[in-house]
This record gives structure tokens, C-alpha cells and sequence, in this order.
């Protein structure tokens, strides 16, 4: 007891009197006391306790223990130390610092015990990084922590103390039981006087961390410091750097009796022995060795460990069956070997005999065949408690099998991304716990039972990408009154209805819905019209050809992030202002919408609304209603006006789309420093020179502005866009000559400049273009020789790789204008017709192997079809009509129009009508 806080003489004296009976019957052992020193010592303890509570100044002794001076100046210290932002430690003040917030004292000694500073900040869910970071403490720790020589708890865990060193006298600290630096950003090499730490009971270190700013490990280069924590019973290494310690780090904790909770996530272990001479952990209850990519089998002495209940092995890269040694681990309630990829075979029904199995997940592997195995051992083991399985990303197949509704406890079903097919098993409106069901990207192609709609708890109905058909009808949704979260769709050809009365009120609130090919229409329903908690809205080709309600975008939840409403026929004028922050995403495309550009103020970062009828101006403040716009597509509508300068001020924009409308005037030049790659503003009626600050866009890929009426030379500025890699600028007014800058267009894949008033020679730097694989120089005033060098257009030759960049453009233009949703069929194209070319077609064309267009008509060629044009088997379209050509026709079997030749009054031969002459007898 501190001198400085004597108890007090009333405590005293009930510690006598119970001290005196104990210290008379030890003696008694020996000479038994009489009843009368009993009787007398009984008097004396009643007649202690009548004065205590007839003292008017009556003191309870526990209420009156107070921190010592030396543990309370150890605690200021340490605060002193430490950066509190949010003011956590504001308590740490006055004498008693037993009664600061995160501080236990013994009841008896006032020694501090305990030191709770872990981050009351929830972490789970939606998280803000800057209050999560204010409510952090930091800074350093001050050695004046180890003054606490009765601390036996030390929770330091979710602050971020951004990379320091765990400070090595936390070994002094010889009564800890508890120690807890998880997720606080501690790094460095652990210090091996952690190894001191005799009566440590549990010690958890995991590494990762929330606020990570720059290259912080924790690591260790051996594990001998832990081997004398022989009390040790909870170890988490998770994330801790081992891959230092070599292939023996197993013996390690094996030599650890105590030990029953074991994880070693992401420790970039290497090798896993298969062996071991002697299993010590037998006290083993969860194991977690997941994300060390051991690339073996699952070793057989894991099967020792009886007494697992839970046990992680998930991307650790196993490979081979499901060992039948599983069936040893009865008392397992956790199996998780999800995202190994390589384990095979069929899932063995022994795992649906373990019957206290709970939570089961084979995802992301190899497995195939059915599943009748497994569900014939649920089956069998009729005290099943799974809760949760998960088969996902196999290649499972066959049928889902009846007895899937005999798992009666289960929540959580998820068997997506296989290949199963067929009708959902009625039974399954027996798992009266279902709350999630996934059995999307399947290829399941019979109906949806009826008794779905039983399962009163489901929260998440994820059946998308499948061939369902038949009719949903009311009943399918009578009792689901907790669903949230509804995605259903089918292919376009299926047959899938939902036949609701228009008026049908459902007894769920909605938070998400995607419906796709789903016939729901034509009216919009009304069960859809009541769903005001929405915060994505996914409809696609559903059949609604009727007017959108005004009034209900503006019941839809303020946290909307997606709203699709595309490919029907819905009509009507949107809303001409609404706020929605939240929104990510809108598509209200390929319908029969009407009115201005939607004023919409919105964060959202894709707008697509191509394909309807909207008219007038882009709004001029758009940069401000769309700041964090990236992709912008309104192609196909009927907007009018200029394009207004403000698009310039949205920093992250992309793409942009305007293809098909009646926009007019200059394009803005102020494209400065910007992030767009992809620009579509072909078939308006735009006017003047292209913007010289195209040439700023470092990022500028594919950039489309065909069918204007564009007039002046190609800019010089566009050679600083290295990665172009598609550029037409066809059905224009361009002119000037084809600039000797494209050979920089090393990564060019397009080029089309036709339809234009370009003029002079082809020159030999365009044979510089290694990728390209479209050129079109058509209709144009371009005169001179074809150059023999185009003979070393090596994508022309050798076929090189064009998806990546077909890619882009479809990117651009959505895949879906007709001009280059083609585009397959113009790759290794050379199309030259229209100009004023003049010489012979040079015998070099021929070494283009994967040319699959080559049109040199109407110009001034002359001399003879090179022969080995017949070595070209790749050539589908060929036309050398109306030249000057002469000679007799190669024998070309897949060219025998006379249209391709007509028009070259000295070329001869079929499929021509004109012989060519007989050759003169030799004499």
C-alpha cells in the first residue's frame, strides 16, 4: 500500500477482525478454539460493523483509492508526448488520473492496470479520411510509460502514429498480459524485447492500416523473440513483413503450447512445410495463414489440428483436391479456400457432414462438375447450422438440386459465375434465414418459382445474367418485405414478364434496382413510382413506353449515385433543375425524351443521354452544374448552338460525345492542359479552323470531327500528341498539304482525312507509322506517286495487334454509331480513290499481307496490275477503276467484276468484255 494514502482506521479495523478468525483457525489445524473465543471474536466483528455505520463521517474503503503520484506524472508525460487532435486525453486531468478516460486502477492499490487508447472511430462502412484521421492520436511515446510497472493491458490500436518504430522498453513492461498496436501504423523491425514479455497472454500487431501515406512495413528478420512467450494464447502477425526468416518459420510457432489463435495474413511467408516431426499447437482453435501464395498442396499435418474451429486459407495459391482428411476437423465452424484458383475436382460431400460448419467459401477456384455430392452430405447431417456458403467462380455445373432447402439456417448463398442451368429449385422458399441470394452470370434458363417470394428475411436478390424466362407475378413478392436490393436480368431474345396490376403496392422499400430485358411496361408502374428510397435505379429495355412522372425524380433519395433509364421508349421533358450530389452515373439513352439539356447540378462523372430528341443550347455554365464530369455523350439529339467555353473548366473530362446534333459555330480554343483523351463532334455544322490548343492535351487519343463544315490547315500543335491514335477528320474543308509531323504519330492507327481540299504529295514520312492500320486519303486534290516505301507499313504486313486501339474508339462513340461500330471491317484498309495520283501501282503494295481494302480508282495510274497482287489472300475489296491502266488482268478468282477494272480504256481480259491481242508468232 503507498504510505501516501493510508487506509483509513475504520478499514483497518474490519481488515483486523477478519484477519484475526483466519490466523486463529490456522492455528486451530492443531489445537482446536472453543466455542467461547469463537463466540467472543463473532461479538467483536458485529460490534465493528454497528460502529462503522453509526460513524456519521463512514467511509467505504475502495471509494477512497487514488492513482499514485508517480503512476499520474507518468501519464502527463506521455500525453505530453502524443498528438491528440480531437481532443480524446481532454479528460487527463486533476489528481486522480484512475478516473481519466482509458485508465483502470486497481481497486486496492490504485496502480494503474489498464491503458485503453484505442480509436473509438468506427471504421466499418462508409468512412470520412479527415475525421477519421482527427480522431488519431499520434506523435511519440514516451519512455516514462514503463513507470507503470503494474500495467497489464496496453491498447495503443487504429490511431496512426505514420511509421514509428514500436518502441523496444515496451519489453519492461514485465506484467503485461495484453498488448494491442494493431492498424496504427507502427513499422520498422518488431523489437525483440517484445520477447521479455513473459506473461503476455495476447499480442496483436497487424500492420495494415486506414492512413497510410508513404512506403511504411513492419517487419522482422527472425521470430526467436517469441519463442519464451510460452503463456502466449492470441498471436496476429497479419500484414507484419516475414519473407526474411526462411523456410522454417512454422517450428517457430508450433513451439508455442499455449497458443489457440493464430494469424498470419499477408506475411509473404515462403514455403509451407508438408511434414512436421511433432505438432505442439495442438491448442490451435483459428488458423489464418490466407495471401502468402504458398503454391503447394494443403499440407497433411493440418488435419492434426482437431480442435480448429476456424481456419483461413484463402489466396494462398493451393492446388489439387479437397484432401479427405477434412473430415478430421469436426469441430470446424469456419473453412475459407476462396481465391486459391487452382484447387479442383468435385466438391467432396465430406464437407457437408462437418456439422457444425457454418460458414463455407470455395470461391474463385477450379472446381467442376455438380453439386449433388455436397448437398447429398448437407442432406445426411440434418443439424446443419451453415449460415453461409459461397461456390462462386468455379466452373460448377448441372441443375441446383431440391435438397437446397434443407439448410435451414443458411443466409448467405452465393453460386455466381458458374455454369448452372435449369429452373431455381422450389425448396428454396424453405430457407426461411435467406437474406442474401446471388446466382447472377450463370446460365441458368428456366423460371423463378413462385415460392420466392416466401423468404420473409431476403435483403438481396442478385439474379442478373442469366436466360430466365416466363412471368413474375405478385406472389413472387408477397412476403419480401425486407428486400433492398433487387438485379434480375436475361438475355434480349428470352421471355421474362413481370405482370403486376398497375396499381399493386409491394411491401418493400427498395434501395437498388436493375432490371434488364424484363418486360414491365408499357405504363411506368406504380410499384416502381413508390420506391422513394432508391439510391441506384438501373432500367434497361423493360418495355416502358410511357411519360415519366415529373414529380418522381424528386421523390427519389437525395443519395442517389446511379440512375439508368435506357433503351425504351419513355417520353416526356425532364425536370429542368435537381440536385443530386451524390450521383455517379446518369444513362437516360435510346429513348424518346424531349426538351432542353437537363440543368442538372450534379458531381456525377458519366452523363450519357444519346439517342433521344433533346433540343437547344448546352448550358454555358455546364462546368459549373458538372464540375467533376469525365465523359460526356449526347450523341444523336438535336442540340443546337455553340459549344460553350466553360467544358474547359472541367479538369477531369475524358470523353466527349456531341456526334449527330446541330451544333454550330467555332469550337472554344481553349483546351489547355486537360485530361481528355477522346473527342467525338463529327456531323454538325461546326465552322472555322481546328483549335490550335488541341495540340495541349498530352492525354488527346482519338480525336473525331468528320462531317463539318472545318476549314484551314491540321494544326502544327497536334504533333505534341504523341498517343494519338485515331484521327479523322474527313468531309471537311481542310486544306494545306498532309504535314510531315505525322511520322511522330507513332502509335497512329487511323487516319482518315477524306472528302477534304488537301493537296501535294503523299510523303515518304508516312510509311514511318508502324500501327497504322486505316488510311484514307479519298477525294481529295493529293497528286503524284503512290510511294513504293508503303511496302513497309509493318501493321499492313506483319498484322500487328489493333483491339486495344478499336477499343478506344469504341470508348469514344459507344460502339454504337454505324460509321465505326464497324470498324472491324475497315481495319487494313488503304483507300487513295479521288485524287490526281499519278505512275504506276508500285509492285512493294503487295508485301501489305493482311490488307484486307485497297481502292485506287479515279485517279491517273497507269501501266501495268502488278501480278502478285494475287499473293494478297487477305484482300476482300479491291477497286483500280477509272485510271489509266493497261495490260491484261491478273487472274484474280475473287475479283471477277468488271466494275472493280472499268474505266482503263487499255486494259484487257476478263472480267472485262475486251480480249487482249493474241502475242505475235516468233519467227
Amino acid at each position: 500500500m503507498d504510505k501516501k494514502h493510508p487506509l483509513p482506521l475504520s478499514c483497518q479495523l474490519l481488515i483486523n477482525c477478519w484477519t484475526q478468525p483466519i490466523r486463529l483457525h490456522s492455528i486451530g489445524m492443531a489445537n482446536k478454539p472453543n466455542f467461547s473465543s469463537t463466540y467472543t471474536l463473532l461479538v467483536s466483528f458485529l460490534l465493528s460493523l454497528f460502529l462503522l455505520y453509526s460513524n456519521s463521517k463512514f467511509v467505504v474503503c475502495s471509494t477512497d483509492i487514488k492513482c499514485t503520484d508517480t503512476d499520474r506524472g507518468a501519464l502527463v508525460v506521455l500525453r505530453e508526448g502524443l498528438t491528440d487532435p480531437s481532443g480524446r486525453l481532454s479528460s487527463w486531468i486533476g489528481e486522480d488520473c484512475c478516473t481519466w478516460e482509458g485508465i483502470k486502477c486497481h481497486n486496492q492499490t490504485g496502480r494503474v492496470t489498464k491503458l485503453d487508447l484505442r480509436n473509438p472511430y468506427h471504421l466499418i462502412g462508409a468512412v470520412d479520411p479527415p475525421a477519421y484521421k482527427r480522431s488519431c492520436l499520434g506523435g511519440k511515446i514516451n519512455p516514462s510509460l514503463i513507470r507503470l510497472e503494474y500495467l497489464t493491458s496496453l491498447d495503443l490500436s487504429l490511431n496512426d502514429f505514420e511509421g514509428l518504430e514500436i518502441p523496444g522498453f515496451f519489453g519492461e513492461l514485465k506484467n503485461l498480459r495484453y498488448l494491442n498496436l494493431s492498424f496504427a501504423s507502427f513499422a520498422g523491425e518488431i523489437p525483440a524485447s517484445l520477447g521479455n514479455l513473459s506473461n503476455l497472454q495476447y499480442l496483436d500487431l497487424y500492420a495494415d492500416a486506414y492512413s497510410n501515406t508513404g512506403p511504411r512495413e513492419l517487419r522482422s528478420q527472425s521470430l526467436e523473440w517469441l519463442t519464451p512467450l510460452s503463456s502466449l494464447k492470441y498471436l496476429n502477425l497479419g500484414f507484419v513483413k516475414l519473407d526474411s526468416i526462411g523456410d522454417h518459420w512454422l517450428q517457430t510457432f508450433n513451439m508455442l503450447p499455449s497458443l489457440v489463435h493464430l494469424r498470419l495474413h499477408w506475411c509473404e511467408l515462403k514455403g509451407l512445410p508438408l511434414t512436421l516431426p511433432s505438432i505442439n499447437f495442438t491448442s490451435l482453435s483459428v488458423l489464418d495463414l490466407s495471401e502468402n501464395s504458398f503454391n503447394s498442396l494443403i499440407p497433411p499435418w493440418l488435419f492434426n489440428l482437431t480442435g480448429l474451429t476456424e481456419l483461413y486459407l484463402t489466396w494462398d495459391f493451393f492446388s489439387g483436391s479437397i484432401p479427405d482428411e477434412f473430415a478430421n476437423l469436426k469441430n470446424l465452424q469456419v473453412l475459407d479456400l476462396s481465391d486459391n484458383l487452382n484447387l479442383e475436382g468435385q466438391i467432396p460431400g465430406l464437407l457437408g457432414n462437418l456439422s457444425k460448419l457454418q460458414f463455407l467459401d470455395l470461391s474463385a477456384n477450379n472446381f467442376h462438375g455438380d453439386v449433388y455430392g455436397l448437398f447429398s452430405g448437407f442432406s445426411s447431417n440434418p443439424n446443419s447450422k451453415l449460415e453461409s456458403l459461397d461456390l462462386s467462380s468455379n466452373s460448377l455445373t448441372g441443375e441446383l438440386p431440391e435438397s437446397l432447402g434443407l439448410l435451414k439456417h443458411l443466409q448467405h448463398l452465393d453460386l455466381s459465375s458458374n455454369s448452372f442451368w435449369g429452373s431455381i429449385p422450389s425448396s428454396i422458399g424453405s430457407l426461411s434465414a435467406l437474406r442474401v441470394l446471388d446466382l447472377s452470370y450463370n446460365t441458368m434458363n428456366g423460371t423463378i418459382p413462385e415460392r420466392l417470394g416466401q423468404l420473409s428475411g431476403l435483403v438481396d436478390m442478385n439474379l442478373m445474367a442469366n436466360s430466365w424466362k416466363g412471368i413474375l407475378k405478385e406472389t413472387h413478392f408477397m412476403n419480401l418485405r425486407k428486400l433492398q436490393h433487387v438485379r434480375l436480368t436475361t438475355e434480349p431474345t428470352r421471355s421474362l414478364a413481370f405482370s403486376a396490376s398497375h396499381g399493386w403496392f409491394p411491401p418493400f422499400k427498395l434501395k437498388s434496382i436493375q432490371l434488364e430485358n424484363c418486360m414491365t411496361g408499357p405504363s411506368f408502374p406504380v410499384w416502381l413510382q413508390v420506391q422513394n428510397e432508391l439510391t441506384s435505379v438501373v432500367l434497361k429495355n423493360v418495355s416502358i413506353s410511357d411519360t415519366i412522372p415529373g414529380k418522381w425524380f424528386s421523390q427519389l433519395s437525395a443519395q442517389l449515385t446511379y440512375l439508368v433509364l435506357s433503351q425504351d421508349q419513355m417520353r416526356g421533358e425532364l425536370p429542368r433543375h435537381l440536385n443530386y450530389p451524390y450521383l455517379n452515373l446518369i444513362d437516360l439513352s435510346y429513348n424518346n425524351l424531349e426538351g432542353p439539356f437537363p440543368s442538372w447540378s450534379t458531381n456525377a462523372t458519366d452523363v450519357i443521354l444519346d439517342e433521344n430528341s433533346f433540343s437547344g443550347p448546352i448550358p454555358e455554365n455546364i462546368g459549373a452544374l458538372m464540375p467533376r464530369l469525365q465523359k460526356l455523350y449526347v450523341s444523336r439529339n438535336h442540340l443546337s448552338g455553340r459549344i460553350p467555353s466553360s467544358m474547359c473548366d472541367i479538369e477531369g473530362l475524358n470523353i466527349i460525345s456531341l456526334r449527330n446534333n446541330k451544333l454550330s459555330g467555332e469550337l472554344p480554343n481553349c483546351w489547355h492542359r486537360l485530361m481528355l483523351w477522346g473527342i467525338d463532334i463529327s456531323n454538325n455544322s461546326l465552322t472555322g479552323n481546328i483549335p490550335n490548343s488541341f495540340g495541349f492535351l498530352p492525354s488527346l487519343s482519338v480525336l473525331l470531327l468528320s462531317n463539318n463544315n472545318l476549314d484551314g490547315e491540321i494544326p502544327s500543335s497536334l504533333r505534341n500528341c504523341t498517343g494519338l491514335t485515331s484521327m479523322d477528320l474527313g468531309g471537311n474543308k481542310i486544306s494545306g498539304s498532309l504535314p510531315l509531323w505525322l511520322q511522330y504519330m507513332s502509335s497512329l492507327f487511323m487516319l482518315r482525312l477524306g472528302s477534304n481540299l488537301l493537296s501535294g504529295g503523299i510523303p515518304d514520312q508516312v510509311c514511318r507509322l508502324q500501327n497504322l492500320h486505316i488510311l484514307d486519303l479519298s477525294q481529295n486534290k493529293i497528286s503524284g506517286p503512290i510511294p513504293k516505301c508503303f511496302g513497309n507499313l509493318s501493321a499492313l504486313v506483319h498484322g500487328k495487334g489493333s483491339e486495344v486501339f478499336q477499343r478506344l474508339i469504341r470508348e469514344v462513340t459507344r460502339g454504337r454509331d454505324p460509321e465505326y461500330s464497324n470498324v472491324v471491317a475497315n481495319v487494313n484498309s488503304i483507300e487513295l480513290s479521288g485524287n490526281n495520283l499519278t505512275g504506276e501501282i508500285p509492285y512493294e503494295i503487295t508485301n501489305l499481307l493482311v490488307l484486307r481494302i485497297l481502292d485506287l480508282s479515279h485517279n491517273h495510274l497507269s501501266g501495268a496490275i502488278p501480278r502478285s497482287l494475287t499473293s494478297l489472300a487477305s484482300l476482300t475489296r479491291l477497286n483500280l477503276s477509272y485510271n489509266h491502266l493497261s495490260g491484261s488482268i491478273p487472274f484474280l478468282p475473287r475479283f471477277n467484276d468488271s466494275s472493280i477494272y472499268e474505266g482503263n480504256p487499255l486494259l484487257c481480259g476478263a472480267p472485262l468484255p475486251t480480249k487482249c491481242p493474241l502475242p505475235r508468232p516468233r519467227k
